[in-house]
C-alpha cells in the first residue's frame, strides 16, 4: 500500500525501503490507518512503538478493494491525524462460488480461500496466510546466513448480511516479524561489533455492524481490539572482546475500541453524518542499555500506565444546487492521559462550474497525540537528574487550508492543480532557548530531552496530476510536487525540516496486451515508475569532535541546511496471467531500482573506522512471483 501511494501527488516514501509515508514534508508520524472504517496499529513488519512505517507491509493486496488515502483539510470523522490518512478496505469474498489461490514469491510464499457459507446466502468468507519465503528455504536448509528476516502473517474477513438485523463484518490481521541481526565495523570489514535479536508483532480483530433504520438512515456500530509491539536484546563487545549484555527493550500496546456512527439523509440537499468513538490503551513498556555519556546502565523507559481517548464529531453536507456542495462539521478530541482538549471546525466547498471545469476549497483544525514513549521516556536534567519531564504535554495542532482545479480534457483523461498552506502549532521542541530540536524531525517516539509545546511549523506548495483513467488495457499518471517545509524551534530559528525535500516528481505506466484467443483473455501486462525526488536534510557531524569523543558529535547550528543525494529511481514489472477453464496462472517480474541507483539517504559516525558513513537507497531487488487460481 505504501507503495501504491507514494506515486501521489505530494506523497514521497523512505528512499531506504522503509513504508514510511511522507505527506507534503509533514513527519511519517502523522499519517493515520485505518481498516474498514476501524484505527488499525501500523501495519507493517519489523516496526516500533511510535513509527507508521516499516520495510514489509504485513498486508496482502490481493486483499484490498478500492481504499482512500487523503493528504490534508480532513473529514469532520478524521481525527488523531496531522498529515494524511489512509483508510483502506478489505474486500469482501466470493460469495456465489469458492476460489481458492496459492504463491510463491522472493518476498513470501501465500495461500488464500474464499466463498460462500453455504448457498442461496450472501455472505462470504475470506482467509489469507502468508510465510516468509527466505525463513521457509532456512527451515529446509537450503539457504544459510545470519540476519535471516523471518515473518508471517495472516488476515479474514467475514460478510454476515442478516434479514432482520442488518450486516455484520467480522475482519482482522495478525503477524509477526523476526531477525537476528549483526553490524561489523564497516561494509568491508568482518569483524562483528554488534549483535541484536529483534523481533515485532501486531494483531487485529474487528467487527462492524450495519443496521438500515429506514429508507434515509443507517446506524454503524464498530468494535475491535488490537495489540501491537516489539521488542529486542542487544550484545556488544566487552573490553576482553567476549560478546556482553548492551540492553534490551519490550514495548507492548493494546487497544480496546469502540465507535457509534449515524447517518441520515433529511432531503436531497441535506445529509448529516455524526459519531462517537472511544478507545483504551494499555501499555507496558521497559528498556534498559547502556548509556556511553554517563558510563552506566540506564532504564530509559518502565511503565504500566493505561489511557483513554474520546473523539466525536458531526458533519453536514448541505447541496446547494446541482453543481455546488459543501460538507462542514466539527471534530472534538479528549486525550485522558494529559487532560488534552481539542475542538476541531473544518468545512469544504465544491463548484462544478461546467462538466469539463471543477473548483474547490477546504479548510481544517487537526490535532494528534504523540506516541506514549515521548511522555514517557527518560530524559537528563541539569545536574544529572533523570526524570520524565514530557508527560503533561499538549496535543501537537495544525490548520490545513487546500484549494484546488480540476479539468477533464477527455473522459479518460484529468489534470489537477492543487496548492495548499499548513500551519503546525502547539509542536513539541526541546525547552531550551539556545536547542534547534523539533519533533517534527522524528520519525518515532524516542524522545530524551524535555519538551514544550512552543514549536511551530508550515508547509505549503503546488501539486500538478495528469492521469489517464485504466481505459483500453492502458493507463498512466504524472504528478509533480513544488513545497517548502519549514520549522521554528525554542531558539527562534526558522529552518528546513528534515523532510523538506523541495520537490518530487513521478511517471507511472501500463499497458495490457491480450495474447492469442480473445475468449481466453491471456494477458500480457508491463508496468514502468520513474521517481525523481530531492534528497533528506541531515544535521552535519563534527568529525574532529567525534573522533575526540569517541561518538557522533552533530553541528545544531547547521541543522538541516542541506540535502543529500537527490533520488533516482526506476521500477519495472511485468506479468503474463494464462486462464484455463477452472484455473488461471500469474507470473510476475516486479524489480525495485532496475538501475541500483545508490543515492546517499542517511549520515552517520562510524566510530569504529573514525569516519563519516552513509546509508543509501534501497538497492536493486527483483522479485519473481508464480500464483495459481483455481
Amino acid at each position: 500500500p505504501s507503495r501504491m501511494v507514494s506515486a501521489y501527488a505530494g506523497v514521497t516514501s523512505d528512499p531506504s525501503g522503509d513504508n514510511d509515508i511522507v505527506v507534503r514534508g509533514n513527519s511519517p508520524k502523522g499519517i493515520l490507518w485505518r481498516l474498514d472504517g476501524i484505527e488499525i496499529p501500523n501495519p507493517n513488519h519489523f516496526s516500533d512503538e511510535g513509527e507508521t512505517g516499516g520495510p514489509i507491509s504485513a498486508i496482502n493486496s490481493e486483499l484490498l478493494s478500492n481504499s482512500d488515502f487523503y493528504t490534508g483539510a480532513f473529514a469532520p470523522e478524521y481525527g488523531n491525524v496531522l498529515s494524511g490518512v489512509f483508510d483502506l478496505k478489505m474486500r469482501s469474498g466470493n460469495n456465489e462460488k469458492r476460489e481458492y489461490s496459492v504463491g510463491i514469491g522472493a518476498l513470501g510464499t501465500d495461500a488464500m480461500l474464499e466463498g460462500p457459507f453455504k448457498k442461496n446466502y450472501e455472505g462470504s468468507y475470506l482467509v489469507n496466510y502468508r510465510y516468509s519465503s527466505v525463513a521457509l528455504l532456512n527451515s529446509l536448509g537450503l539457504v544459510n546466513f545470519y540476519g535471516v528476516p523471518k515473518y508471517q502473517d495472516g488476515a479474514f474477513k467475514f460478510q454476515l448480511p442478516t434479514k432482520k438485523f442488518g450486516t455484520f463484518s467480522i475482519f482482522g490481521l495478525g503477524g509477526s516479524s523476526h531477525i537476528y541481526e549483526s553490524d561489523t565495523e564497516s561494509p568491508e570489514s568482518d569483524r562483528v561489533v554488534e549483535k541484536t535479536d529483534y523481533g515485532s508483532h501486531l494483531g487485529f480483530i474487528g467487527m462492524n455492524h450495519t443496521l438500515s433504520l429506514n429508507a434515509n438512515s443507517f446506524l454503524k456500530t464498530s468494535l475491535s481490539l488490537s495489540n501491537n509491539g516489539s521488542h529486542y536484546y542487544d550484545e556488544q563487545p566487552d573490553s576482553t572482546g567476549k560478546f556482553a549484555y548492551y540492553g534490551k527493550g519490550k514495548w507492548d500496546k493494546n487497544s480496546l475500541r469502540a465507535e457509534i456512527y449515524y447517518s441520515t439523509k433529511i432531503n436531497a440537499r441535506n445529509r448529516i453524518v455524526t459519531g462517537i468513538n472511544y478507545v483504551m490503551y494499555y501499555y507496558n513498556l521497559y528498556e534498559n542499555y547502556f548509556n556511553r555519556d554517563l558510563n552506566l546502565f540506564v532504564d530509559d523507559i518502565n511503565i504500566k500506565r493505561n489511557a483513554g481517548m474520546t473523539q466525536g464529531y458531526i458533519s453536514w453536507k448541505y447541496r446547494m444546487n446541482e453543481n455546488i456542495t459543501f460538507v462542514g462539521g466539527v471534530h472534538g478530541l479528549y486525550f485522558a492521559l494529559n487532560h488534552a482538549l481539542s475542538i476541531e471546525p473544518r468545512a469544504a466547498i465544491r463548484w462544478q462550474a461546467t462538466p469539463k471545469h471543477s473548483f474547490n476549497v477546504g479548510f481544517g483544525l487537526h490535532s494528534q497525540a504523540e506516541s506514549i514513549l515521548t511522555y514517557y521516556n527518560n530524559a537528563e536534567l541539569p545536574g544529572g537528574v533523570i526524570k520524565t519531564p514530557n508527560k503533561n504535554l499538549g496535543l501537537d495542532k495544525a490548520m490545513h487550508v487546500v484549494a484546488g482545479y480540476g479539468y477533464r480534457i477527455t473522459n479518460n483523461l484529468h489534470a489537477r492543480i492543487d496548492v495548499y498552506y499548513q500551519y503546525l502549532y502547539n509542536i513539541p521542541v526541546e525547552n531550551n532557548d539556545s536547542s534547534s530540536f523539533s519533533i517534527l524531525n522524528s520519525n518515532d517516539g524516542y524522545i530524551h530531552v524535555p519538551l514544550t509545546n512552543d514549536g511551530t511549523g508550515r508547509n505549503y506548495g503546488v501539486e500538478f496530476t495528469l492521469e489517464h483513467y485504466f481505459v483500453k488495457n492502458f493507463y498512466y499518471l504524472l504528478t509533480a510536487s513544488v513545497y517548502d517545509s519549514k520549522y521554528t524551534a525554542k531558539d527562534g530559528i526558522t529552518r528546513n525540516t528534515r523532510y523538506n525535500g523541495n520537490y518530487v516528481f513521478n511517471f507511472l505506466i501500463g499497458k495490457e496486451f491480450v495474447i492469442g484467443d480473445r475468449a481466453k483473455a491471456n494477458t500480457l501486462g508491463a508496468n514502468i515508475k520513474l521517481l525523481y525526488c530531492g534528497g533528506r536534510r541531515y544535521v552535519p557531524i563534527n568529525l574532529q569532535a567525534s573522533v575526540a569523543k569517541g561518538d557522533a558529535v552533530y553541528d545544531y547550528t547547521h541543522a538541516w541546511e542541506n540535502r543529500l543525494d537527490d533520488i533516482k529511481q526506476i521500477n519495472f514489472s511485468v506479468s503474463y496471467r494464462l486462464n484455463r477453464p477452472k484455473t488461471s496462472h500469474e507470473f510476475i517480474l516486479d524489480i525495485i531500482n532496475l538501475t541500483g541507483a545508490q543515492g546517499r539517504t542517511y549520515q552517520y559516525y562510524n566510530r569504529y573506522t573514525q569516519q563519516i558513513a552513509y546509508d543509501r537507497q534501497f538497492n536493486f531487488l527483483p522479485n519473481l512471483i508464480y500464483r495459481m487460481h483455481f
